[in-house]
């Protein structure tokens, strides 16, 4: 099937806008006691399925850290980050997940900025920005990820850390409906896999729905590779199943990664 071009930036901000007003798991903001417990010292954050990020992996004190939570709109991670102490900018391609953090940001008395913007395009900052990039599992929303290294790379303090969640890309290699709707995995798609390349948008209306968000699988070339290409030394490694999917009890469904600036 020839692949119809889509604008992948316009699509799925129009596809997570939605996603807010529909309930998204993605875009629950953080209660104002999690904010609250936060404050205190007690707090934990997502990078990978619903299991807390090992608190290794980021300063041991964030007071006054210069955190830049990308593509992690939704008020989950950033308001509790600037809870704990950093200052934190949170960047996203969807104006409502955006406002998701605004919303808490607003609610619990928290200082946190938010742009708007892809995250293949960080132009918005400078040079050695950032102490820590906190990027969760979104760029499958994107079809390249050499732009989005090298920009985490450029807008990174010397010795500051990428932390990055992302999705095993084996998990495309089976048909959607078959895992979502009888538990079976059946493999059916040739990777790299694309919605778009795959399915024609009458096929994609069927199977996920007009407005579901386009996705895109990377191969590990291009999530460690990459990283490495760009210049980082990655330090850590974590996987973690699915919550809820069939293929949870053969295969591990996201990896995370740590990498670091050299300073």
């Amino acid at each position: 099937m020839q692949e119809i071009v889509v604008d992948p930036v316009a699509h799925n901000r129009a596809a997570w806008d939605k996603c807010v007003q529909q309930g998204s798991e993605w875009s629950r903001p953080v209660s104002a006691e999690d904010v609250e417990r936060a404050r205190m010292g007690d707090w934990s954050i997502v990078l990978i399925g619903r299991e807390p990020v090992d608190r290794s992996w980021l300063p041991t004190d964030l007071t006054g850290k210069d955190v830049l939570c990308l593509a992690s709109g939704g008020g989950q991670q950033g308001p509790i980050l600037a809870a704990a102490g950093a200052r934190v900018t949170v960047f996203d391609n969807s104006p409502r997940q955006l406002g998701q953090d605004q919303m808490v940001a607003a609610r619990d008395g928290l200082e946190l900025r938010t742009v708007l913007g892809d995250m293949r395009d960080l132009s918005a900052f400078g040079e050695a920005t950032f102490d820590v990039v906190f990027h969760p599992v979104s760029n499958l929303f994107v079809p390249d990820l050499a732009p989005v290294w090298r920009e985490c790379f450029r807008v990174l303090r010397p010795g500051g850390t990428l932390l990055v969640g992302f999705l095993n890309p084996d998990v495309y290699l089976f048909d959607h409906e078959a895992l979502d709707e009888r538990g079976e995995l059946i493999v059916v798609h040739k990777l790299p896999y694309s919605d778009v390349a795959q399915y024609s948008a009458e096929e994609r209306a069927t199977k996920f729905g007009a407005d579901a968000p386009l996705e895109y699988s990377h191969t590990l070339t291009d999530q460690i590779g990459g990283q490495l290409a760009a210049g980082f030394v990655v330090t850590g490694f974590a996987e973690a199943p699915h919550q809820s999917n069939a293929s949870a009890q053969y295969m591990s469904h996201y990896f995370a990664t740590l990498a670091v600036k050299p300073g």
